[in-house]
This record gives structure tokens, C-alpha cells and sequence, in this order.
């Protein structure tokens, strides 16, 4: 069973990113996107990854799907929406591709006959206990790291006449 559901999830994502660079539409590559990483988010779901799985639909396809949408919706032209997304870059793009692709396949074949021994348990509550013991002063090193960032790009985005 555990087979079938990634396989069918490895299909949505696949088909998904395809989308993502192929569509002309703009606004279709965005909803693609999204698709593509609640795949992702999917996948985790399934390897009992369940802080991984709950962080990627809340950051990832609520946060930076939405973001795309509204950047596009409320930036792009008429014009915009329908150019084309690609350019005459496909064949060394398809070689680099293929080459990582075999290399991929060739790495992954030799692990073929591995098994998962342990059954998967959740990880919520062990992250949340690490993070509140063990790595606080990280974390909240991290927090002001963010806090500085998004001040300093509310500054560097004021006109020039508030400066």
C-alpha cells in the first residue's frame, strides 16, 4: 500500500513541475506549484513526518502559493499571463537533466533491496521538547536573525522621499 501512495504522489509532483515550466499561463504554473509541493507535503505525510508535513501545507502551499497568486493576479498584465515561459536553452537543459537523472537512478538502484525496519512514529512533540530545551538559545538567535531581515527589507523598500 505504501508503494501505490507514493508512486501516485511522485506521479502528482512529477506531472505537476512539468506544468510549472512548460504551461504558458502564468497563473496556471502558480496552481500548478501549489499542487506540486501539497504533493510534497503528501509525501511526508506518508513517511509519519508529521512536523514536516503540517510545516510544508502551512509555509510552503498556503504561504508562498497564495503570495505567487496575488503577485500575479494583482501585477501581471493581460500580456504577461500568456508569454511564453520557455526559451532556446531545451537541449542542454534536456542533457543535464537526463545525466542527473541516470546518475539518480543509478544511486537509488543500489538501495532497491532496503527495507524500512522501524515503523514511523511522530515527531511533533520530541521537535517541539528540543526546541524549548536544548536548542531555546538557537531558536530564538534564529527569530532575531528573521526580525532583522524583514526590517531591513521594509527599509530598503521605502520610497526615496522617507529616506
Amino acid at each position: 500500500m505504501e508503494h501505490i501512495v507514493f508512486f501516485t504522489l511522485s506521479a502528482v509532483i512529477l506531472v505537476s513541475a512539468l506544468c510549472v515550466v512548460l504551461l504558458r499561463n502564468v497563473l496556471h504554473c502558480a496552481l500548478f506549484l501549489g499542487l506540486a509541493l501539497l504533493g510534497v507535503a503528501g509525501i511526508f505525510g506518508s513517511l509519519g513526518a508529521d512536523f514536516l508535513f503540517a510545516a510544508q501545507i502551512m509555509i510552503y502551499v498556503s504561504g508562498i502559493a497564495v503570495l505567487v497568486l496575488f503577485v500575479v493576479m494583482l501585477a501581471g498584465s493581460k500580456s504577461m499571463l500568456h508569454d511564453k515561459q520557455t526559451n532556446d536553452q531545451y537541449m542542454p537543459a534536456i542533457l543535464i537533466c537526463g545525466g542527473v537523472f541516470w546518475g539518480m537512478w543509478a544511486y537509488i538502484g543500489k538501495f532497491s533491496g532496503v527495507t524500512a525496519s522501524a515503523q514511523a512514529k511522530p515527531t511533533t512533540a520530541l521537535i517541539g521538547k528540543l526546541l524549548l530545551s536544548e536548542f531555546a538559545v538557537p531558536f530564538e538567535l534564529i527569530s532575531l536573525i528573521l526580525i532583522v531581515a524583514l526590517v531591513g527589507a521594509i527599509l530598503f523598500t521605502r520610497p526615496e522621499e522617507l529616506k
